[in-house]
């Protein structure tokens, strides 16, 4: 569903008044089971290569699709010439319903999935995820065949520290993370890696996990490794 308008009513000395809101150009809403989430997708400028869905951090903690880490990696997967959708979690902007966690994310990520699915059939998918999305996204392209590789940004294993199910992944995963993540060090993000056998690990030196002064080195990062891997 395309977003042209959204309406939003109210009353003002008991009248009735209703307010049409344009979204931005290339906005989204996409029909869930809570109602709907608001996305964002972004066309390559060359031929298309391939289909992306990237997943934004936290939303208790300000994530958005809109978030810096995310904007980037979204850039180097369109500059990859990949059709790039990014989306609000519920609860998020536009997006209906409330922040229910890991599970409610996980499955606001495989209805923006099968979005992107219906649109673009039978092309080539890459599913990247920062933070909460990495743990969200990662779950779901795992077990997804249809998902071909993944990109796990600012992984968060002290956090959740439940990625098992990432060790018995076959597919092509990078793993992009700063030396200095608040949320993870490199060696607990080691103790995962290293039992994945297609994994690429990148470590950022003297970076956080919002990855400042990092950002178009990210975007480039992205960009290479998937033209490397599609």
């Amino acid at each position: 569903m395309v977003a042209g308008q959204f309406h939003s009513s109210f009353t003002i000395h008991g009248l009735p008044i209703t307010i049409s809101l344009m979204y931005p150009k290339g906005n989204l809403l996409i029909p869930a089971a809570h109602g709907q989430l608001e996305a964002i997708l972004k066309e390559p400028r060359g031929d298309r290569k391939g289909v992306a869905l990237v997943c934004h951090p936290h939303p208790l903690g300000g994530g958005t699709m809109h978030n810096k880490v995310v904007f980037r990696a979204a850039a180097g997967l369109i500059d990859a010439g990949l059709t790039t959708l990014r989306f609000n979690f519920r609860g998020v902007g536009a997006s209906s319903g409330v922040h229910d966690g890991v599970e409610g994310g996980v499955e606001d990520v495989r209805t923006a999935l099968e979005y992107l699915i219906r649109e673009y059939p039978g092309e080539d998918l890459t599913l990247a995820g920062f933070s909460f999305g990495s743990r969200t996204g990662m779950e779901v392209g795992v077990s997804d065949e249809r998902v071909k590789r993944l990109i796990s940004i600012g992984t968060p294993v002290e956090k959740y520290r439940d990625y098992d199910f990432l060790t018995t992944v076959k597919k092509p995963i990078l793993f992009l993370h700063g030396d200095k993540d608040e949320f993870c060090s490199v060696e607990s993000l080691r103790s995962l890696t290293d039992w994945i056998p297609h994994a690429d690990v990148v470590i950022f030196e003297n970076c956080g996990h919002f990855f400042d002064e990092h950002l178009n080195e990210l975007r480039d990062k992205v960009r290479n490794w998937v033209n490397a891997n599609v």
